[in-house]
């Protein structure tokens, strides 16, 4: 029996998102296309495959069974087709979409933007926002070459790579009327915070943290991005408890001091994703490597690309 291979990759976009709608949106087609590749899908493996629910499109016990086979064989079309290509980074004209949290955002997409520009300027990027849903990314389905923030529970079809880790310390105001070169537990406890409420994993930490060491803030602020604490903190007799690296970068503004937190918070983590079908992709394998290159290097403090 012949297949027709073009209609896999609908399969897997429907299996996805669940959504008619929406896998045609992702695939980039109309949705009477999308129908049309369906009725084709359900002749071709003689099964209805999705059934239209109130809540969206639900496989069937055949479609469940057949999905990991059908995603692990187009990865292994991609990765022979891919591994193929010859890629030489100064002459690549090429964009790649990552998806960072807030965190990665603003610590380590510049360093990765300026090893870029000397070494591969042809290269763009675009950004979509990682917040908790890996699926919203584009990562799972393969249109986003990774993710880069803290990965809990991934699916099968990703990778993941750990690149840092990152601890917590406290920002306040230069002349603040209170607190002089050390924070005491009682008075972080006794001061106004602000709190930034970026979406992921990295607010549950910190949540965690403070519980496990018994410690509370009472938060007055609450913001969802770290560029938004500067000004605050600077304005304010407020304390923010932010990642060391965000903290190093903020030392530098005369209006601010930094201190330790006063108990130890522990650390988290800074991971790399990416679809398995990447995996041989001489592209991505370069791209993640100066990912990770950049990573270690904003780790130790280095700022030359």
């Amino acid at each position: 029996m012949r297949y027709d291979l073009n209609l896999l990759p609908v399969f897997l976009a429907l299996m996805d998102e669940r959504s008619v709608t929406r896998a045609a949106a992702r695939l980039g087609i109309t949705q009477p296309a999308l129908s049309n590749a369906l009725v084709r899908l359900r002749e071709m493996l003689q099964d209805p495959l999705f059934i239209r629910e109130r809540y969206g499109m639900q496989p069937t016990q055949k479609a469940v069974e057949l999905a990991p086979a059908i995603a692990a064989a187009l990865s292994q079309v991609d990765a022979l087709v891919l591994g193929q290509r010859q890629f030489d980074p100064a002459k690549e004209e090429r964009l790649f979409t990552l998806a960072p949290n807030s965190y990665v955002e603003y610590v380590l997409v510049p360093a990765i933007a300026a090893r870029l520009r000397e070494r591969a300027p042809g290269i763009r990027l675009r950004l979509t926002p990682y917040g908790t849903d890996l699926a919203a990314t584009g990562a799972i389905s393969g249109e986003t070459a990774m993710v880069l923030g803290r990965i809990v529970d991934p699916p099968e079809n990703l990778v993941v790579q750990h690149l840092m880790d990152d601890g917590l310390a406290c920002v306040v105001r230069a002349d603040h009327p209170v607190v002089n070169k050390r924070l005491s537990k009682p008075q972080y406890e006794q001061l106004k915070h602000v709190n930034v409420l970026p979406p992921g994993r990295l607010r549950a930490g910190l949540f965690q943290a403070l519980e496990r060491q018994g410690l509370r803030r009472d938060v007055v602020v609450s913001v969802s991005h770290f560029l938004s604490v500067p000004e605050l903190v600077a304005a304010t007799d407020y304390c923010a408890t932010l990642p060391q690296l965000i903290c190093r970068r903020l030392a530098r503004d005369p209006r601010l001091k930094v201190l330790p937190t006063p108990v130890d918070l522990g650390t988290f983590p800074l991971e790399m994703a990416w679809h398995v079908r990447y995996r041989h992709d001489p592209a991505h394998q370069w791209l993640r490597a100066l990912v990770a290159e950049a990573a270690k290097d904003v780790a130790r403090g280095a700022a030359s690309p």
